[in-house]
């Protein structure tokens, strides 16, 4: 599973526009995934998009699969092409 995140993780900050990554943060937050202070964190430590996003992966990621399953969920309803990139059928 780990290589499979791995790779996963490679196009997830390829892919991710700014406009969905702040999105899918917010979303991330009302779910409960993300608490206030790490997404202060990652907007405040972070100015480049890709390292926002590779920030974020790592931290759901950290989380364990259910955390990265919520993710996935509102990346798809946020930006349903990137998630059919992401997780071919």
């Amino acid at each position: 599973m780990a290589g499979n995140l791995d790779k996963l993780r490679v196009e997830f900050v390829e892919g991710i526009t700014t406009g969905v990554l702040n999105q899918l943060m917010d979303d991330l937050l009302a779910e409960g995934v993300l608490n206030p202070g790490e997404k202060d964190h990652i907007l405040e430590k972070h100015t480049i998009r890709a390292d926002r996003a590779r920030d974020l992966f790592d931290t759901v990621r950290k989380k364990g699969n259910t955390s990265i399953k919520i993710m996935m969920e509102r990346l798809q309803t946020r930006d349903p092409a990137l998630y059919n990139h992401l997780m071919p059928q």
